[in-house]
């Protein structure tokens, strides 16, 4: 199966979304399903720095670890699940616009079942990841564009 892929421009700089997106106590604040986000690994997020998400998938809440395997800012960063049902694959670029000053942000998902999460990314998670994608991104911008500094 293709990645699922979005794609928004924010009125905010390459440097700030970056930030924002890749500071994992966030994730709850602009993405739906994200019920809490804890960071396992000490100091500031790097390459192989762990992220504890319990996510709601259905009716239930699953936790998972993802880990970062690759943070190149401000430009793209990427995780990937290494525990529990369903294992996503994150990966997002961001590209700046106007000289900078704003940035078009692209985020591609994909995901890998594991025993019972073979029958959760068909039914559900896909389909569900499919109608909150965008909405994410909009929870993205409107977060980052109401945000003053």
């Amino acid at each position: 199966m293709t990645a699922i892929r979005e794609v928004i421009d924010i009125d905010r700089s390459p440097d700030e979304v970056y930030a924002y997106v890749t500071d994992p106590s966030h994730l709850p604040e602009w993405q739906l399903s994200a019920v809490s986000a804890d960071l396992l690994d000490e100091g500031p997020t790097h390459p192989g720095s762990r992220v504890r998400v319990t996510r709601r998938i259905g009716s239930r809440e699953i936790p998972m670890t993802v880990e970062f395997t690759e943070l190149d800012p401000p430009h793209s960063w990427e995780l990937h699940g290494t525990e529990g049902p369903v294992r996503p694959r994150a990966h997002g670029e961001i590209e700046p616009l106007d000289d900078g000053r704003r940035s078009r942000v692209t985020i591609e998902l994909d995901f890998e079942g594991h025993g019972l999460g073979k029958l959760l990314v068909p039914l559900v998670v896909r389909p569900q990841v499919r109608k909150e994608l965008p909405r994410d991104e909009q929870l993205l911008k409107d977060r980052l564009e109401r945000t003053t500094d």
